[in-house]
């Protein structure tokens, strides 16, 4: 049994048959997938609005189903859904990417900070952790946000990254404390290397993948959010964005009137970007978590190991 672990080891690390972590998630079909989908809809944020008009703008043709003209149809007031909805996505992909910077910002500060420092000052970090993952993050995001009633976008996404650090903050907790019994983490240590240092250079890299993954969950957790504040009427009911469109939509009685093509795009925008994120994030925990990450091999070289195994065991029995 010996021979067959040592076998396995030897034929299963070499630099030419695993990838790096980026290369060995981006041959992800879930990955694939889901990058062709957010992609999309980044483009559509940052390109679309150059080629449509003022979303705010009426015109004569009342609740107009697609058309040539109007591709998405018109509001009941005679404004384009199109021009809505593309202006509509950068807002919301605004939103989501600022809320996720600064909540994963802050998590990593506080989750890292205590799991190495230990302590008081791990007992203290904790229960603050705690507090924020104990409250009801809707409600809360709510009350805040109803004393900023009209506020812009950057007061949005501060508030919706006050509520969605915790639960990041927590995993990366308990992803350090592991980390720092490494023999790594504990050499350095000994070499007398400063904190930040092995934060910076022996615990960060190695919990890249598990960043990413969560960054990821708490953009969807964001636009989500931020969708869910526009459709109540909480913030600025005059920046358009997808749950803007919505807010609109039911106040005007859309779907009483029949008009699908004012509530089923940003409904299905967020669907499919909600889809896209998803898939970007099981891809990227299939690769970090090993329970779940294939051998890493190349087909070819999971064939040689397999036979090698084989031939071994024929002549061992």
């Amino acid at each position: 049994m010996s021979i067959v672990v040592s076998d396995v080891i030897t034929e299963s690390e070499p630099t030419t048959d695993r990838p790096g972590w980026i290369r060995g998630v981006l041959r992800s079909k879930k990955v694939a997938a889901g990058l062709v989908i957010v992609v999309f809809f980044v483009l559509l944020g940052l390109i679309g609005p150059f080629f449509v008009g003022n979303p705010s703008a009426g015109s004569p043709d009342n609740l107009a189903p697609p058309s040539l003209s109007h591709l998405l149809g018109t509001t009941q007031t005679g404004q384009d859904v199109f021009a809505q909805l593309v202006i509509g996505t950068r807002v919301s992909l605004a939103v989501g990417l600022i809320s996720a910077l600064l909540a994963t910002l802050i998590a990593v500060a506080i989750g890292l900070s205590s799991a190495l420092l230990g302590g008081l000052w791990d007992e203290l970090l904790s229960m603050f952790t705690n507090v924020f993952l104990v409250i009801p993050a809707l409600p809360l995001v709510i009350v805040l946000a109803g004393y900023l009633h009209g506020a812009g976008t950057l007061a949005v996404a501060l508030v919706i990254s006050l509520t969605g650090w915790s639960w990041t903050a927590r995993i990366l907790r308990a992803q350090t404390l592991s980390l720092r019994q490494r023999d790594y983490i504990l050499a350095a240590r000994a070499a007398g290397e400063s904190t930040p240092r092995i934060i910076a250079f022996e615990i960060l890299p190695n919990e890249v993948p598990l960043i990413a993954a969560q960054f990821l969950i708490t953009v969807l957790y964001a636009i989500l959010t931020q969708a869910g504040l526009a459709f109540l009427g909480v913030g600025s009911v005059t920046t358009w964005s997808w749950g803007t469109m919505l807010y609109w939509a039911e106040n005007a009685e859309a779907l009483s009137l029949g008009a699908w093509w004012w509530f089923v795009p940003p409904g299905l925008a967020l669907a499919l970007l909600g889809t896209g994120l998803a898939l970007l994030n099981f891809g990227i925990d299939e690769y970090a978590n090993p329970r779940l990450r294939e051998s890493g091999l190349t087909p070819r070289a999971e064939r040689r190991v397999n036979r090698r195994l084989l031939a071994r065991r024929g002549s061992t029995s």
